[in-house]
């Protein structure tokens, strides 16, 4: 027996001694898919338990459409052309670089350089007609589009197509100080955007998304549904300031509504809806699921333009084929959660204390089991640690979309589907400490703001401000195992 082995078999047995319970599978986030990996590639290897060579070669064919980038409709790759003629990428991977997150924008007013490639905006109307709301409200359309803008601004084009409008970010920079007189520094977005031919409607709210990380998603769809409606507590019937709730939201391949899961306000239902919605929202790339071009009424030039669908053969029916869409969508459900590096080191033991006696697990559920599936037996099973219940949640008016002068939205307004301007889907923690590692410019929250965990930590409000309170007064060394558990996610 080895000096570390020992000496984590004490660790334990002393724990066990004070009556504390240790999970001894706690270092293997996703069960036996969990990949060991600390470098800038751990968000890109495959479920560690997949020793099919079918699908292995599945999920490198989809791995060749994440990473390579796709032409125009003139391009000479016919599998991969019909990028726009509006998009904000020409690659999934340079949105979700390395598989792991984007970051904000440096775009600042005045300096150079227009850095919103791993990040969007999704638009939404706030004052709508009564059938609209009731659309709204039965989650048979996620919300009303800007007249001007669409559902989703693309900052970019084709040769020859006008974009749709200019962007940029100005930050203020703000001080925190704890109760022990340590100070962290924050900055608050303010975001500009002048739209190209037309003037963005006055009701619009604007709602800034960086990629997520992609690691764990097939997991994600396996979780219970019952088990995610069951932490449900709407109308907070325990009184204790916690309030999830569901995303219901519309499912295009099965034709009707269904649990929202995927996106920072759970508005996709599936992985495969998730992906076509990325094919046509960020790229312009059509598919069997969204097969019209985004191009809005009055943007003649966009609707005028060429599309992928000249060198159509029988099995190639859209820009994005159905063969190539299963694809991506197989890669986006087996790329792996890294195991923990150092789950039962005794720093990292009591900041999981620290986090579980603030109250942070009241919405970072920490595990499930998944559910069986003959389509994902790899899969199927097996115990997680995502630390995510999957519901909405007020997060408060610092981190609640905005109208087009860069002011909160007020009152309850739905911009996607059931989920209103303040609230956003509990993000899972896995991978946490590693996005950084995979992608140093990496940033944390929605629209990443936060440069740090810390910084995320602090901007926290709504239901979660008595846990930022918590945290402010958190002794040195309890902040700092706090942090050492989260890094070690």
């Amino acid at each position: 027996m080895n000096k570390i082995t020992f000496s984590l078999l004490a660790l334990i047995s002393v724990n066990c001694q004070a009556g504390e319970y240790i999970d001894k599978q706690q270092h293997l986030s996703a069960g036996e898919t969990s990949v060991k990996n600390i470098h800038a590639s751990a968000f890109s290897s495959p479920s560690a338990n997949m020793k099919s060579a079918r699908n292995i070669l599945k999920f490198n064919g989809g791995n060749k459409f994440f990473e390579e980038p796709w032409a125009q409709s003139a391009g000479s790759v016919s599998s991969q052309d019909g990028l726009g003629p509006l998009f904000n990428n020409n690659a999934c991977q340079d949105c979700h670089i390395r598989d792991g997150r984007g970051h904000a924008s440096t775009a600042e007013i005045g300096k150079k350089g227009n850095d919103f490639n791993s990040m969007l905006l999704r638009v939404s109307k706030s004052v709508i007609s009564s059938e609209q709301q009731e659309a709204i409200n039965l989650s048979l359309i996620a919300n009303v589009p800007d007249s001007c803008i669409g559902g989703q601004l693309q900052h970019r084009s084709n040769f020859g197509i006008a974009e749709e409008a200019s962007q940029a970010v100005s930050y203020e920079y703000l001080t925190v100080t704890f109760s022990d007189g340590f100070t962290q520094e924050l900055r608050k977005p303010s975001w500009h955007i002048k739209a190209n031919g037309c003037d963005i409607d006055k009701d619009t709210v604007l709602s800034p998304r960086v990629a997520p990380a992609m690691i764990g998603l097939g997991l994600i769809a396996l979780i219970d549904e019952q088990q995610i409606v069951a932490q449900q507590d709407i109308h907070d019937s325990d009184q204790d300031g916690i309030s999830g709730r569901a995303n219901y939201v519309w499912s295009v391949a099965d034709h009707k509504v269904t649990l929202g899961r995927f996106g920072w306000k759970a508005g996709q239902p599936t992985i495969r809806q998730q992906a076509a919605g990325a094919f046509i929202g960020d790229m312009g790339l059509t598919t069997e699921l969204f097969p019209e071009e985004n191009c809005l009424s009055h943007q003649e030039d966009c609707k005028a333009a060429p599309d992928g669908n000249g060198d159509v053969v029988a099995e190639y029916d859209y820009e994005v084929s159905t063969k190539v869409l299963d694809k991506v969508a197989f890669y986006s459900s087996h790329l792996s959660v890294p195991q923990r590096r150092n789950a039962y080191a005794e720093n990292v033991l009591a900041g999981k204390k620290v986090f579980n006696e603030i109250g942070c697990q009241q919405c970072h559920t920490e595990s499930y089991s998944t559910v069986s599936s003959s389509e994902f037996p790899e899969l199927s099973g097996q115990k997680i640690y995502p630390y995510t219940d999957m519901l909405l949640h007020d997060m408060g008016l610092e981190l609640t979309d905005f109208d087009k002068n860069s002011e909160f939205v007020k009152g309850d307004i739905q911009v996607e589907y059931l989920a209103q301007a303040n609230e956003w889907r509990t993000p899972p923690l896995w991978g946490l400490g590693l996005a950084q590692q995979v992608d140093p410019e990496a940033t944390f929250l929605h629209d990443g703001r936060a440069r740090s965990i810390l910084e995320a930590l602090l901007w926290h409000g709504g239901e979660a401000e008595k846990h930022k309170q918590a945290v402010l007064k958190l002794s040195q060394q309890d902040r700092e195992n706090l942090l050492s558990f989260l890094e070690d996610l």
